[in-house]
C-alpha cells in the first residue's frame, strides 16, 4: 500500500540542516512539508483559552488528508525540538476538546526523522514518539537519523533516507 504521507518539520531554523534532510525526502518521494515554525501554535492550556491559534485546523488537515506522518526534528539537548514538543503537547486538545478530530489519529502511521551532530542518538530519544503512537493508537513505522558533514548531505545519509522512504512505502 502506498501511503499518503506528510512531513511535519519542527525546527527553530526553517532553513537548517534538518530541512536539508526533509527536502531530500520530499523531492525524492513528492512528500509535502508543513513547517511548524510557520504556524501559530501556542502552548497547551487546561482551560483551552488557546483556540484562536492554528492547531485545530492543522490537526483537521492532517487527519482528513494523510495516513502517515513523519515528524522531522533536530536533536536539541538530546530530545525533540521545543516546537515539536509543543505540537505533541497540543495533541491533548484532540483527546479532551476535539475528540472527533483526535480519534482520527487512531490507525494512522507515525515515523520520525531526526537530525543532529552525533551520528548515534542517545538511548531513549524515540521513546516519546513510540509511546505517543501507542497511546493514540497509531502505528509506529520507524525512524531514521541523519546529519550533514561540512554542510553536505552525504551518500550514506541519502541511502538511509532512500531506505526509509522504501520502508514507509512512499513514492
Amino acid at each position: 500500500m502506498i501511503s499518503k504521507t506528510l512531513i511535519l518539520l519542527g525546527s527553530s531554523n526553517s532553513k537548517g540542516e534538518t530541512k536539508q534532510l526533509v527536502n531530500y525526502m520530499s523531492n525524492k518521494a513528492q512528500i509535502p512539508i508543513i513547517d511548524l515554525k510557520k504556524k501559530y501554535i501556542v502552548e497547551f492550556d487546561y482551560e483551552f483559552r488557546n483556540q484562536d491559534d492554528d492547531f485545530k485546523s492543522l490537526l483537521e488537515e492532517i487527519v482528513t488528508t494523510y495516513d502517515t506522518l513523519i515528524f522531522a526534528t533536530p536533536v536539541y539537548w538530546y530530545t525533540m525540538s521545543a516546537r515539536m514538543k509543543l505540537f505533541f503537547d497540543r495533541l491533548s486538545d484532540g483527546l479532551k476538546l476535539h475528540k472527533d478530530i483526535g480519534r482520527k489519529l487512531r490507525g494512522m502511521n507515525m515515523a520520525v526523522l531526526s537530525c543532529g551532530y552525533d551520528k548515534v542518538l542517545k538511548d531513549g530519544f524515540h521513546m516519546p514518539f513510540k509511546e505517543t503512537a501507542k497511546y493514540l493508537g497509531m502505528n509506529y513505522s520507524g525512524d531514521v537519523h541523519g546529519w550533514l558533514e561540512n554542510g553536505i548531505l552525504t551518500d550514506e545519509i541519502k541511502e538511509r533516507l532512500d531506505n526509509f522512504i522504501e520502508v514507509l512505502d512512499v513514492r
